[in-house]
């Protein structure tokens, strides 16, 4: 039975991940500068367009990576 139980725990660790990384997702879109800062990148080339958030991927691991390192310092 240890080995269900675990399992439960597991099963429901992920589900509140999940829960969480939805409802940050459905804010970031409310952020203003999110995604239009200088450095992001968009090509239009007719019917179609890329989008390279480049800037922005630089400034969230920053964030992240300053958060994780505060949050896991032992």
């Amino acid at each position: 039975m240890s080995d269900l139980s675990q399992l439960g725990k597991i099963i429901l660790v992920v589900g509140v991940a999940l829960i969480v990384l939805g409802g940050v997702i459905y804010l970031a879109g409310r952020v203003p500068l999110l995604g239009r800062l200088p450095g992001d990148i968009t090509i239009r080339r007719g019917p179609v367009t890329v989008y390279i958030p480049l800037a922005t991927m630089l400034l969230l691991s920053l964030i992240l990576t300053l958060i994780l390192n505060i949050v896991f310092r032992r």
